[in-house]
């Protein structure tokens, strides 16, 4: 196998112009952020300072075999063989993307060398003039010239005795300010087995690049072949690897710019609907706050209409309490102190101006109360657009103008809900227009006081109440329904509750032939038969007694009670199977 020549210089083309060497490749460790020495690749791809790995806390991981090791008969130094191995791997964390490493048995040390970041490390050293390098062979001073031939790196005194040596004079040195436009320099990468031996093989068997002592050592009667031959073949095999993974990058990319595209628009979306929430709020506020200060005005229009008309009643009342006081005094001097003729001759004043004053009516309760409530749940109807609550109540609910209304007041049906309503007003007459009256209901019956039956009491909102019950037997109920402690007008009151509806057990038909399928001697309890049969002219004949009725209990009224007694010999009977 013979070995390809390599090209003279250690370098792969130049950059294009204007683009500065190193811009493309990674050249700080994430870590202590300085140039790379020493960098190790991590699985994860990404590249730190063997130093950084060294500093990070390793941990165990866990064993997933599990078990203690078995320590019963083997020998000391199998056993610390075999404690060795089933000793749980060491791992770290990347400090980039917290991605699980586990360490090889070498630790951090065996980790692959990253030579495509020492050499970004190395033209972005050339960038500042070649500070930072230091010389391969002393490892002392600056680096001024780089051999070609060997891709080492020397100072000044080292070129001189690199060139003096009778293997190295014809060595190609070139100045480190020549290299500053090339993208790539190349450095022999030497066998980690043997440090003298540069890695230009490698083996197909173990997948690694060896150099030549290990090809004649432990990679014996391996397939090798030099680097060249085989680069083509595996850089294929990346490359497609490469090409399958490129697809899910420009997917990621496209659902990553779909996130930030739709969290883009979810915040111009939130701010849009938190203007709206403030505009909403404000308007809100702003009628509210209006809405507030008209019942304020309102309340203050009541104070001043309640302290007019109390005033104006304190004015009557003072007015005709002086001239009330007035006739007393005249009257009882009158009497005490004037003579008989005296008496008699001012008598007719004095009576008929007592009697005009006896006769003035009056209220010994003032006109209006303090009674003013403020009822912050009930609907107060809209204030620029929006729906607001509260209102201000100076009714007050008056017993004695309490009203009953319904068609069960006074008669009800055993086991059949029966209803009333109280219709609520003020001193006035007036409707209250507005729930929230205490408003209480008892249905007693006559003979069993101590069971009262059970009662609902519906607030309709507007002043009314729906009363409702289901009395359990028949007799005589009492009925009490009180707001505010007292009775309303018309209570109590009794309720006559009769036996339950009865239905009828027969049929609503025109005549006998027609609901008893053509039976001619079938009977109705209208007494009425059909004996000449049916005259063919469908239902419209009149029948008997000439307009329909129930064959149970004759009754013209199809929704009504039947009054039938029943009976087994009872005529009609028969007629129970034919509806029209």
């Amino acid at each position: 196998m013979a070995e390809k020549k390599r090209p003279l210089l250690g370098f792969v083309g130049k950059l294009p112009s204007g683009t500065t060497a190193g811009n493309s490749g990674k050249t700080h460790c994430p870590l202590c952020m300085g140039l790379f020495k020493a960098p190790r690749l991590l699985p994860c791809l990404h590249t730190v300072c063997t130093t950084c790995l060294e500093q990070l806390e390793p941990f165990s991981v866990v064993d997933i075999g599990g078990g203690e090791s078995d320590t019963s008969s083997e020998g000391s130094i199998f056993q610390k063989l075999k404690s060795r191995a089933l000793q749980p791997p060491i791992g770290i964390l990347c400090p980039v993307c917290d991605a699980q490493v586990d360490l090889p048995m070498g630790g951090v040390k065996a980790l692959t060398i990253d030579h495509l970041a020492m050499n970004d490390v190395m033209l972005e050293s050339l960038r500042g003039e070649g500070q930072g390098l230091v010389c391969d062979l002393c490892s002392d001073r600056e680096v001024e010239k780089r051999c070609q031939t060997c891709k080492a790196n020397l100072c000044h005194f080292c070129c001189q005795a690199h060139r003096r040596q009778k293997k190295t004079t014809y060595h190609t040195m070139v100045d480190l300010k020549d290299l500053k436009g090339y993208s790539q320099i190349g450095k022999p990468i030497l066998c980690p087995a043997h440090p003298a031996e540069e890695l230009r093989l490698f083996c197909e068997l173990c997948d690694q690049p060896v150099c030549r002592d290990c090809v004649v050592g432990e990679h014996r009667e391996h397939p090798c072949d030099f680097t060249s031959n085989v680069i083509h073949k595996h850089g294929d095999s990346v490359r497609e690897l490469l090409r399958g993974t490129q697809p899910h990058v420009e997917a990621l990319e496209e659902a990553l710019a779909q996130i930030k595209g739709t969290n883009s628009a979810l915040q111009e979306r939130v701010k849009a609907v938190a203007a709206d929430i403030r505009t909403f709020s404000e308007g809100y506020i702003k009628a509210i706050e209006e809405h507030r200060d008209k019942l304020l005005k309102q309340l203050e229009d009541i104070r001043v209409q309640k302290e007019n008309s109390l005033q104006l009643q304190k004015a009557q009342l003072e007015q005709l309490l002086a001239d009330m006081r007035t006739g007393v005094e005249f009257t009882e001097h009158l009497l005490t102190s004037g003579s008989d003729l005296e008496i008699l001759i001012t008598k007719g004043v004095v009576v008929e101006r007592l009697t005009k004053l006896n006769k003035v009516e009056y209220s010994a309760h003032p006109g209006v109360s303090e009674k003013i409530t403020f009822s912050p749940k009930e609907k107060a109807g809209l204030c620029r657009g929006y729906e607001v609550y509260g209102a201000i109540n100076t009714k007050e609910v008056d017993p004695a103008k309490c009203v009953l209304q319904g068609e069960d007041l006074h008669r009800a049906r055993e086991k059949q809900p029966a209803s009333f309503i109280v219709l609520c007003k003020d001193a006035t007459g007036e409707s209250m227009g507005r729930g929230g009256d205490n408003v209480q209901v008892t249905v007693i019956p006559k003979d069993k006081k101590d069971s009262p039956v059970k009662t609902m009491v519906h607030d309709n909102k507007d002043g009314t109440y729906y009363v409702s019950y289901t009395p359990k037997e028949p007799g005589t109920y009492t009925v009490l329904v009180c707001v505010k402690e007292q009775h309303v007008q018309g209570s109590p009151f009794t309720v006559t509750v009769r036996k339950r509806h009865r239905s009828h057990p027969g049929v609503f038909h025109c005549c006998t032939f027609c609901s008893s399928g053509g039976q001619k001697t079938a009977r109705c309890a209208c007494g009425g038969t059909m004996p000449g049969g049916y005259l063919g002219c469908g239902h419209g004949h009149k029948g008997h007694p000439g307009r329909p009725h129930w064959s149970c209990c004759g009754k013209f009224t199809e929704k009504s009670e039947c009054t039938w007694a029943g009976g087994q010999s009872a005529p009609r009977s028969l007629l129970r199977t034919v509806a029209l």
